[in-house]
């Protein structure tokens, strides 16, 4: 591993510590590079909806999770600026779905980011496009 992809992580890992919402779900990092995120949860009842299926929240949520990981991996202050999804698949309780974050381009403060949200069996479930935009100062001092 290099110098830059040791610096993703201790900053994933940092953003894991400091959140309330990842502890709360569950979400586990698998790996963190420059750039790139890939994170886990299994699904709980207490994340259905009504149809018993995956809340589109929770789905949103880890895929943002995901791409908060890679676009601060720089360890440059980062933050949504827009985010958007398209839910593809259900998925139900016990189910565990992985999120896998790619930046896509960086361009001054801003940056495109693909996040595929897959399934155990690796089908997708949903596809998220995130705008970041960093705003100063760092992650890890």
């Amino acid at each position: 591993m290099n110098e830059a992809d040791e610096l993703a992580r201790r900053v994933a890992d940092t953003l894991r510590q400091r959140e309330g919402a990842g502890a709360a779900w569950g979400v586990v990092i698998d790996e963190a590079r420059a750039g790139y995120a890939r994170i886990h949860m299994t699904l709980r009842d207490d994340m259905l909806n009504g149809h018993r299926i995956a809340h589109g929240g929770m789905i949103f949520a880890l895929a943002d999770t995901a791409f908060a990981y890679a676009c601060n991996s720089r360890n440059e202050n980062t933050v949504a600026q827009q985010a958007s999804i398209a839910f593809l698949a259900p998925a139900k309780a016990g189910d565990t779905l992985a999120a896998e974050a790619r930046e896509v381009s960086r361009s001054g403060r801003s940056g495109v980011y693909h996040v595929s949200v897959r399934g155990a069996g690796g089908e997708i479930i949903a596809e998220f496009t995130g705008l970041s935009r960093t705003i100063g100062g760092t992650v890890i001092d």
